[in-house]
């Protein structure tokens, strides 16, 4: 495990395939010592080590242990790119305690986290979706970053199961839709 966790250190590039590759692999152990060291990882000194263990922790099987770390860091950490990783995690274990850091985050300045909570808030909103969640897309669609606005507009449609006009396709019935735009829904 040491070993994996040092191979995705390495690699600079944090969508590189190595990286990637070695977190998969610690996914797939999703054993209490490898949530042990993520969590270590997420109490790190550097970005890098931060953005690993969130990254790890994220597809873990062990959400109530996952997301107190994982809102504390919504709430403390300063970096853009690890509240992105978090963000991205949240919806990736779909639980609806994320909601409060997902709504929290989403006037943040920076664009890569509005676009992780664009992302994240369809996956946690519950059924039928929370009203302040839907709020938050809404307001989110007329964002000044077109991304941003694509994400909230295609997790508005998926929420709802109704089309979103300025969206560019045609939405369709809640969590059918996987793939827009070559976008793929679960990064």
């Amino acid at each position: 495990m040491e070993t994996l966790i040092e191979t995705a250190l390495r690699d600079r590039d944090q969508d590189g395939t190595i990286r990637w590759k070695a977190i998969a692999m610690l996914h797939e152990r999703g054993d209490l010592e490898t949530f042990t060291a993520a969590r270590r990882l997420c109490a790190g000194n550097t970005v890098t080590e931060r953005m690993l263990g969130v990254d790890i922790l994220g597809r873990l099987p062990f959400v109530d242990r996952s997301l107190p770390v994982l809102r504390f860091l919504a709430a403390a950490e300063d970096d853009c790119m690890v509240l992105y990783s978090v963000l991205i995690a949240f919806g990736h274990l779909r639980d609806g305690r994320a909601l409060p850091s997902v709504l929290a985050l989403s006037e943040h300045e920076d664009s890569r986290v509005r676009y992780g909570v664009a992302h994240a808030l369809p996956k946690i909103m519950g059924v039928p979706p929370d009203p302040a969640g839907l709020a938050v897309l809404e307001r989110l669609t007329e964002d000044s970053d077109d991304d941003v606005a694509e994400w909230a507009r295609l997790g508005l449609a998926l929420s709802t199961g109704r089309e979103v006009e300025e969206s560019g396709w045609e939405g369709s019935a809640r969590g059918e839709v996987d793939d827009v735009g070559g976008h793929v829904l679960d990064p």
